[in-house]
């Protein structure tokens, strides 16, 4: 099982990682996290000064700002994706985020196969409320098919470049199951997730059924978007998440 690290002064805990991104946020006791999406994908830049102007006028703290969703134009090569992470990294270390040690912000980047957007935006970003009858809240950072953070993806991927249905599976496999360690160690659960994401291009219904409905991550559907992991010859990615409160922003 997972460690986490526990913030107090922002109301959530989160799984180290690596330095771009934490493996997953959870709130800790009298607070809740929401989850706000862009009605369409917004350019970093602007998406990280409309963030902190949203955060700012319903009076949270840049640092509660604990979790998001990015879309790319397209799959980095692994020095391409490490060069993006400095700039995104940059920014949080400017928000006071990093001070305190390992990025504690939950991240999914994934790339839309059709109408990509032009540049990296946001999609959504998730941040934390002072709440003190909150039900527990969580949110689970993307992952694909490979061991973040010992060696190269492609060291690290399962069944690398294997596209059969077997392949995809023992993919889709691996991902359900580091859902499900993330979730242990947030005190998270299937029967608590309120949204199950799917990114991939490939044909899931060959495992839908007894691999992701059967163990409960289908209980209040899934959410398959039609998009690549953020690397080069990564397959498949899931992110799990389970708020009391979303909401969409106007564009």
């Amino acid at each position: 099982m997972y460690e986490t690290i526990e913030r107090p002064a922002d109301g959530y805990r989160f799984i180290p990682a690596v330095f771009q991104y934490s493996g997953g946020v959870s709130a800790l006791p009298g607070h809740r996290i929401e989850r706000a999406r862009f009605a369409e994908p917004v350019p970093m830049a602007e998406g990280f000064a409309r963030i902190a102007a949203y955060l700012t006028a319903i009076g949270r703290p840049l640092t509660a700002f604990c979790a998001c969703e990015l879309r790319s134009p397209g799959q980095f090569t692994e020095a391409g994706f490490r060069e993006f992470n400095l700039g995104y990294a940059k920014v949080l270390g400017e928000w006071g985020i990093l001070a305190a040690g390992p990025n504690p912000v939950a991240r999914s980047n994934v790339c839309p196969e059709l109408a990509p957007p032009a540049a990296p935006g946001f999609h959504a970003f998730s941040y934390t409320i002072p709440d003190a009858d909150a039900a527990p809240s969580f949110v689970n950072a993307g992952s694909g098919e490979s061991t973040e953070g010992k060696g190269s993806y492609a060291e690290k991927t399962i069944a690398l470049g294997d596209l059969s249905p077997a392949g995809l599976r023992r993919k889709a496999a691996f991902v359900l199951g580091e859902m499900e360690r993330r979730m242990e160690a947030l005190g998270g659960a299937w029967s608590m997730a309120t949204a199950v994401q799917v990114y991939s291009v490939h044909d899931i219904h060959p495992f839908l059924g007894n691999e992701i409905v059967r163990r409960g991550a289908g209980r209040h559907g899934v959410t398959w978007h039609f998009c690549r992991p953020p690397v080069i010859d990564l397959e498949y990615e899931m992110d799990v998440r389970g708020l009391p409160l979303e909401r969409v922003l106007p564009g």
